[in-house]
């Protein structure tokens, strides 16, 4: 498993946008996660699912909220990663309004999740390996602050934890 010190596993997340411009062609874009950590502190947040109650109705508000505060402490950019194709992040980035505050990237087939060693297994749900609820504060690629929760938990991966971190 990942743990603060460790550089971030080499992948690839998509990441659905609407709008042309800045060279972003309209539809799913890769993210190599290498080249777009690299240089800057990125406040990273993970969860079992799109649309799912807590990660909307908490974790992804809470990030929205607390964008101009998390910048001010450093923060470069705030990303949701999800075991879910491009098309459903880009769908609920729209519901969330997530705007320019939080990149909303996909990690279909749980190749990040996994590499991480971070995933959660639904399968016994229906919904099939996902990742785990945690986040992470990624300086220059490597993580700086790691808090993962425990199983059906939402006490540690919240935007005020992470932005206390950033601040410290």
């Amino acid at each position: 498993m990942i743990k603060v010190g460790d550089t971030l596993p080499a992948a690839t997340l998509m990441e659905f946008s609407e709008v042309e411009g800045n060279g972003c062609s309209i539809g799913p874009n890769p993210v190599d996660v290498t080249k777009a950590t690299a240089g800057k502190t990125i406040a990273l947040f993970a969860l079992p699912g799109a649309f799912t109650p807590t990660c909307s109705a908490k974790h992804v508000p809470g990030y929205v909220e607390k964008f101009s505060e998390l910048q001010a402490a450093g923060v470069d950019e705030i990303w949701c990663v999800s075991v879910n194709d491009a098309f459903v992040m880009g769908a609920w980035a729209r519901d969330q309004k997530t705007g320019s505050k939080v990149r909303m990237l996909a990690d279909g087939s749980a190749a990040f999740a996994n590499a991480t060693g971070l995933t959660l297994d639904l399968t016994a749900k229906g919904m099939g390996v996902r990742s785990n609820r945690y986040s992470m504060l990624v300086k220059d690629g490597k993580v700086a602050t790691l808090n993962i929760e425990g199983p059906g938990k939402f006490e540690v991966s919240d935007a005020t934890t992470l932005l206390a971190q950033a601040k410290a």
